[in-house]
């Protein structure tokens, strides 16, 4: 049975507040607290120490005063309230659920927030990572991936910003796989504001995460913080699109400090959207074209522990090609395989060339068995009346 943030907490009410207060100290690092426990065991005897007793154990002035004044407890109640009322969970260093992955990091987190399914934090996972405006083809390509990946028993990691992020995400869900986001804000905040309904499916179905306070906000800053997270926790990180400096870029150079694989998927070289991960795959980045590649370059002990995944019956993510069908559209099938013809996955087509090159045909049915080819998954409509065709 999965750890769940409804499952009881390893930790005592008691504990998790002086985890919290302990948190809230500014200036402490997670190996200084981890020096630190080894000395005085609990954070319950830590706070009980004396400023001098800190500062002989190499607190800084400011941080020991802090500590012994107690000062953050306040603060530390109503951060338990919060987690309380959203069913988060505190994971601290020393938590047996804590990632293994992070603490192999230079500098892992000190406590997480969680919501969801605790299983997923050790869960083999494959980061996957792009950029917040990508093209059609990057949609369409990370849609593919994370569909697979989730499919094959890995949990797909991102950090649930809108564009491949959010499409890796939702491929995974759809999948009926596992996936994880990571946070730049608290577990509660909801960001962007158009990801609500998938925040709340991920802290049901998956696993939400951040080692940021709860109603912390989305800052700028916060978010190269949160991708040492996202490539810590993974295996390897995939590179969908994204510019020659950008997040995903970060992430990827992340990931290769931290001893992880790095794949990307190529793509059109006048495309400003594929410099990022073209310029990986030149420098030595694994080139993606199904997740099958990514599963092959696993270590023999992740695959056996994703083998006898539930999900991995349910596909092996090496066909390339876009859907097939038969199109249970009655009469309309005719149209429907036209149409289909007409459209690729990479190219938008706009609605007006669609109705020009298929003049046999009114605009009431074209558009109508266009409505129908979206139900079924095998269309997407894009912005502008464009259509491009669902891989």
């Amino acid at each position: 049975m999965h750890a769940t943030a409804s499952s009881p907490s390893r930790l005592t009410a008691e504990d998790e507040l002086y985890w919290l207060a302990l948190r809230l100290i500014p200036g402490l690092g997670t190996r200084r607290v981890a020096q630190l426990m080894d000395r005085f065991q609990s954070p319950q005897l830590l706070f009980r120490a004396s400023v001098s007793e800190l500062e002989g154990a190499g607190v800084p002035p400011g941080p020991a005063r802090s500590v012994a004044s107690g000062c953050t407890f306040d603060d530390a109640v109503e951060q338990q309230n919060k987690m309380r009322a959203k069913g988060a969970v505190l994971v601290t260093y020393h938590d047996p659920l804590y990632p293994d992955g992070l603490k192999e990091i230079l500098d892992p987190p000190l406590t997480l927030f969680a919501r969801g399914d605790l299983a997923l934090l050790n869960h083999p996972a494959i980061a996957v990572v792009g950029t917040r405006k990508p093209t059609p083809y990057g949609m369409a390509v990370a849609e593919k991936l994370g569909g697979d990946l989730a499919a094959a028993g890995l949990c797909v990691i991102s950090g649930m910003a809108r564009g491949i992020d959010t499409a890796a995400h939702r491929a995974a869900l759809a999948a009926g796989g596992k996936t994880a986001a990571v946070f730049g804000c608290g577990v509660d905040m909801i960001y962007p504001a158009e990801n609500r309904r998938l925040h709340e499916e991920i802290a049901t179905k998956g696993l939400a995460i951040s080692e940021f306070p709860m109603g912390a906000p989305a800052y700028p800053q916060n978010f190269p913080i949160r991708n040492r997270i996202v490539s810590g926790m993974s295996c390897g990180v995939l590179v969908v699109e994204g510019a020659q400096y950008s997040g995903s870029a970060i992430t990827a150079r992340l990931a290769m400090d931290q001893g992880r694989e790095v794949f990307a998927v190529p793509g059109n070289i006048t495309s400003q959207a594929s410099w990022g991960p073209n310029l990986l795959i030149r420098q030595g980045a694994k080139l993606v074209s199904t997740a099958q590649d990514i599963v092959n370059e696993l270590t023999p002990e992740v695959r056996r522990r994703i083998q006898n995944g539930e999900g991995a019956s349910k596909g092996n993510g090496s066909d390339p090609g876009p859907k097939q069908s038969t199109l249970p559209l009655g009469p309309n099938s005719v149209l429907g395989d036209l149409l289909l013809a007409k459209l690729t996955v990479d190219s938008p087509v706009h609605i007006d060339d669609l109705l020009g090159c298929l003049e046999n045909y009114s605009s009431s049915e074209i558009v109508a068995v266009l409505f129908e080819l979206e139900l079924l998954g095998l269309v997407r409509q894009l912005p502008g009346k464009q259509f491009v065709k669902a891989w």
